[in-house]
């Protein structure tokens, strides 16, 4: 058995940064704030999971990471720069690391964990910076997110995933 090697290919680099920026443009031509919870609802969770599932955990992390930070930057949610960083991070790595490579099904149960997680992690962020109520408010809101993410990602991540040879490491 060979050893995966720790390096980015150049054509990955470039696709990852690319993902990156359609991730953050798509995110903020649809933006939707939700007053109560100083956030927004977008489209960030699709671009995450694309590059997961066809790109691995390390693909996720770094679309889903970057591209989380870049858009509350230039969004005005410049409070939520870090957890974004973070959540989506870890959002993307589980969905890349469950899902890349893997059955139509668990494609389906990794986006559906890292949903779950992107949730619960902002259900988190918003209770740190305002309140506990505040958190609340913020499930249904960041579950359609994260449900619309999948919904959009899934016949994306079929119809490239034959283009794509996908690093999954």
């Amino acid at each position: 058995m060979q050893p995966q090697s720790t390096k980015l290919s150049t054509r990955t680099i470039a696709l990852l940064g690319l993902l990156i920026a359609v991730t953050v443009v798509i995110s903020r031509l649809l933006i939707i704030p939700v007053p109560m919870t100083h956030g927004n609802v977008n489209l960030c969770d699709a671009g995450i999971m694309i590059a997961a599932l066809l790109f691995g955990r390390r693909g996720g992390v770094i679309v889903g990471g970057a591209s989380g930070f870049i858009l509350d930057l230039i969004s005005g949610y410049s409070q939520y720069m870090l957890f974004s960083l973070v959540v989506h991070g870890v959002e993307g790595w589980l969905v890349g690391q469950l899902g890349a490579g893997k059955s139509k099904r668990r494609q389906l149960v990794a986006m559906s964990v890292g949903g779950l997680v992107m949730v619960v992690g902002y259900f988190v962020s918003d209770s740190i910076l305002y309140a506990v109520p505040t958190g609340l408010i913020g499930i249904p809101t960041n579950a359609v997110q994260a449900v619309l993410g999948g919904v959009i990602a899934f016949p994306v991540v079929l119809r490239l995933s034959h283009y794509v040879k996908a690093q999954f490491n």
